[in-house]
């Protein structure tokens, strides 16, 4: 029997915002690559989220790799092709820097999946792998179910996905140039029988958007709510939305019926000018000053708001910084996600910061570890590195304060009337707390290859 070694590969050195083990979830995609592997294949997972990489026999080996924990890629990597074993690699690294991971690597997937792996199989078996497989964003009925058994049973939330494709164009996202931007929905009977076969409580939705854009996927989300009511099934869930998540009634109510506890929403910043710079169309057209009258809507429903604020956009000062940490803090965001401003490779963000030499760590791919969005990787055009990193620690920790965070809590519990809703915005607010102390959690050392 072949064996195939798949691989999801940890920044060894950081651990960008997710230091708490328990905030992290599975690597969804190579459970689908294990689904979508014949029966005459051994398929072993190993995870650097939970145990570092040991050397084990291969016939063909599967990485997958986001930017900050591509070079831990590329390491293994070259452990295996130096006892000469074949090596693909996929994700999001790889298909946004095909050139560059060819270098290193013997055959990359260039976008999604699930089309191309049963021929990188076949052409394996026939000794001629290529270099190249792209996947074309196709139609998601019938995607395959992971085979979530492969998952380390340490994982406190399981992921599913609904959706792929996000028809906005925000500069520093890499999500349209990955997925396109069409949005494209899996049916939900699918969706349902896939959850009903999870075994963990807590479930998140990688989903960019649960509820998608325009009425039909607003029907769609409605059924898949409606569905998980009427089959029983009982999950705590959160997942990623826009601001138009907070305009209907009656999705709100369902999905809070459907478990619901939080929804992440791109907020970026409070001021128009900062929206314009990144291209936040969707917030621009509703306007800043609809925020709060979201944030009431979705607290009504028994729902909580974890707000994702980015710091180091053109045009941001001290000063600037300072209001929007001064917003997070009195505003009705629940949660409170900062991060820095970070152009990754396949954004309109990066190749206009290189363009204008503005990229501060350009030695690739070494640098790639840094690119995780808790330190400057650019030089914003109105204040200097050092001094937006210095604010945005100096924010964080007023936001990440222990007044703070319980004065939260217990908005959360007034708005909400949920204690589950509470705990999953206390826990998460706890999760970056540690980012901003720089608390480290039981670390995993991570051996040389």
């Amino acid at each position: 029997m072949k064996r195939l070694m798949l691989v999801n590969p940890m920044n060894p050195v950081r651990t960008g915002l997710t230091v708490n083990k328990r905030s992290r979830f599975p690597p969804l995609g190579l459970g689908q690559v294990a689904a979508l592997t014949p029966g005459d294949w051994e398929v072993v997972l190993q995870d650097e989220n939970w145990q570092p990489f040991e050397m084990a026999e291969a016939d063909l080996v599967g990485l997958t790799a986001f930017t900050a924990s591509a070079n831990r890629a590329y390491e293994i990597a070259g452990a295996y092709r130096r006892a000469g074993t074949p090596v693909v690699m996929g994700g999001i690294h790889a298909s946004m820097r095909p050139e560059e991971a060819l270098e290193l690597i013997d055959s990359v997937v260039v976008g999604e999946a699930e089309p191309v792996w049963p021929q990188v199989l076949k052409d394996f078996e026939a000794g001629r792998l290529g270099r190249r497989y792209d996947g074309e964003a196709g139609d998601l009925a019938g995607l395959c179910s992971p085979r979530r058994e492969l998952f380390d049973p340490r994982y406190q939330f399981a992921s599913i996905q609904t959706s792929r494709g996000c028809p906005m164009d925000c500069e520093f996202c890499s999500v349209t140039a990955f997925n396109g931007r069409r949005y494209r929905r899996r049916p939900s009977a699918e969706v349902l029988d896939e959850l009903e076969a999870i075994p963990q409580k807590k479930v998140f939705f990688v989903d960019d958007n649960i509820i998608g854009h325009g009425r039909a996927s607003r029907e769609q989300a409605l059924e898949l709510f409606r569905g998980m009511v009427e089959r029983g099934i009982d999950k705590w869930w959160f997942s990623q939305a826009s601001l138009n998540f907070a305009d209907d009634e009656e999705v709100l109510r369902w999905a809070a019926r459907a478990g619901c506890k939080m929804v992440f929403l791109g907020l970026e910043a409070e001021e128009v000018d900062a929206l314009t710079t990144v291209n936040k169309r969707l917030n621009l057209r509703r306007g800043v000053d609809s925020y709060e009258k979201a944030f009431r809507r979705i607290h009504r429903a028994g729902i909580a708001v974890l707000g994702a604020f980015i710091f180091g956009v053109d045009g941001d000062t001290a000063e600037k910084l300072g209001r929007r940490a001064d917003y997070m803090i009195g505003s009705g965001v629940d949660v409170m996600q900062t991060t820095f401003l970070t152009p990754l490779p396949g954004t309109r963000m990066f190749e206009r910061c290189r363009r204008e030499g503005r990229l501060l760590h350009a030695r690739f791919p070494d640098d790639w570890d840094r690119y995780d969005m808790t330190e400057a990787t650019h030089r914003p055009a109105t204040m200097t590195a050092p001094d937006l990193t210095r604010v945005t620690h100096e924010a964080n920790r007023r936001m990440y304060s222990w007044p703070v965070l319980l004065r939260k809590a217990l908005r959360t519990l007034r708005a909400t009337r949920s204690p589950s809703a509470t705990l999953f915005a206390w826990t998460s607010n706890l999760n970056y707390r540690r980012v901003a102390f720089a608390i480290p959690d039981q670390g995993i050392a991570m051996p040389p290859c």
